[in-house]
């Protein structure tokens, strides 16, 4: 997938006030994250077991 034609997403947990920090968007072979207030400034890609954690994570109240 050519990252310029990347849906990019955000939680459905962010508030919508503009506090937003994080956007993602998938991938054939993963996960592109990206700030959401700089957008132009490139993202990183993390691979599958890595994002199925970090959600679980979200969702456990583990990170905050």
């Amino acid at each position: 997938m050519d990252h310029e034609d990347a849906r990019w997403f955000k939680s459905s947990y962010s508030g919508g006030s503009g506090t937003e920090c994080l956007e993602a968007a998938f991938t054939t072979v993963g996960t592109l994250v990206r700030d959401s207030k700089r957008p132009g400034d490139g993202q990183f890609h993390v691979g599958p077991g890595a994002w199925a954690y970090f959600v679980g994570s979200v969702r456990e109240g583990e990170l905050r």
